[in-house]
């Protein structure tokens, strides 16, 4: 995920506790987590898929 998302779901959050966001805001606030989310269950996915067990045979 770009830098640039992350930085804007930041601000987001940030601005959510602080003002309240906007309808819009939270649509976006909403899309862009869930792309996040995506793209950290992808990655684990990832690391787990290139994971090789070796069983010494005690």
């Amino acid at each position: 995920m770009e830098q640039k998302k992350i930085e804007r779901i930041n601000y987001l959050a940030r601005k959510a506790k602080t003002e309240g966001l906007t309808d819009e805001e939270t649509a976006e606030r909403d899309g862009l987590r869930k792309e996040y989310l995506d793209a950290v269950r992808r990655n684990f996915k990832q690391t787990l898929e290139s994971i090789e067990i070796i069983d010494k045979g005690e």
